[in-house]
């Protein structure tokens, strides 16, 4: 018997255009030998579902569920690819936890917690052979003076969003001038602000994953942005930069990269798919911890696809195995 998979998308932020393309590689991936999937559309106005003769239904929010001609459709379990607000901070997670729904990401806690940068910067700080950059957290109702800052970090800084993502909001400062406009920048999109130190090195990223054999980390990739640094454009723009997989790292690295990985996805208590960034500081060879993502892209250009591929295994392979965790999970709750 096929289980129902409610596939979440959409959102309230700026990373909605990029929940609807994870969507759709999302969609197109999924064993429809062994799901029915429901795509799921969640806005600020509206709950829908559409379906193939391009009717909407109205997703009923008291027990997630929707209605196709009288029929009432109840889901065993959601695929959340939905980026940002509401389906990385926390708040549908707790929703289908109090609704008893399993979903396949990190739980309500987790997060909301490494939704904001400054705050799994204190989490992770103490992880062996991990480094974190000097930073200042900064907040919208708290006066800002760039001469204080400048004072306690040394240019250039990186100011970034504290809980946004795809790069949004962010920018590269490398003269005391061009700070205010930055952080104006920053807080246009969030009410608290991340001012770090830019650490000179090579950026890579690695998806970190439990599966049915425990936490697995896929091969890294290394990222090589033609622009200052991996922003927006750069991330959903073909050709905008160059991603090996795997990342060139000698093999001590990468087997140092994987033990930092995989106890960073242990310490801030992760589930499902994740993707932690790092930059490998020149000279000195230290990893330094940048963010975590615990919705990462599954678009075209996205890289977890890619490290799947480069593991051995297939993308549909792969998110049948995150959906069967989660149902194994709810299993064992029940009992």
């Amino acid at each position: 018997m096929k289980n129902t998979i409610a596939l979440v998308t959409g959102g309230f932020t700026g990373e909605s255009a990029i929940s609807f393309k994870s969507a759709e590689v999302i969609e197109r991936n999924i064993d429809r030998e062994k799901f029915d999937v429901y795509t799921i559309v969640i806005t600020r106005e509206r709950w829908y579902y559409v379906d193939e003769n391009a009717m909407i239904h109205t997703v009923d929010k008291n027990d997630f569920s929707i209605t196709i001609q009288d029929k009432v459709i109840r889901f065993d379990a959601v695929f959340i690819g939905l980026h940002g607000s509401p389906g990385e901070d926390g708040k549908l997670q707790g929703y289908f936890d109090m609704l008893g729904i399993p979903y396949n990401t990190c739980d309500a806690l987790t997060s909301a917690i490494t939704m904001n940068k400054g705050y799994t910067k204190a989490i992770v700080d103490g992880v062996k052979d991990l480094y974190v950059a000097r930073s200042v957290q900064l907040f919208s109702h708290t006066p800002v003076h760039s001469e204080d800052l400048l004072k306690q970090l040394n240019l250039p800084l990186f100011i970034k969003p504290n809980s946004g993502g795809s790069s949004i909001g962010m920018s590269k400062v490398k003269l005391a001038s061009e700070l205010p406009e930055a952080l104006e920048r920053a807080f246009k999109e969030d009410s608290q602000v991340l001012v770090e130190e830019f650490i000179a090195g090579r950026e890579f990223t690695v998806g970190v994953y439990k599966g049915k054999e425990g936490i697995q980390v896929l091969p890294c990739t290394e990222i090589i942005s033609s622009k200052e640094f991996f922003d927006f454009e750069a991330k959903y723009t073909k050709g905008m930069t160059e991603e090996i997989t795997p990342g060139r790292m000698s093999e001590e690295e990468v087997k140092r990269v994987g033990l930092i990985a995989a106890e960073t996805y242990s310490k801030l208590n992760c589930n499902g798919i994740v993707r932690i960034d790092y930059i490998l500081e020149e000279g000195t060879g230290k990893f330094f911890f940048i963010e975590v993502n615990t919705v990462p892209g599954q678009t075209e250009t996205s890289l977890i696809p890619q490290q799947v591929r480069a593991s051995g295994s297939t993308i549909q392979d792969f998110y049948t195995e995150l959906i069967e965790i989660s149902l194994e999970g709810a299993k064992k709750l029940v009992v």
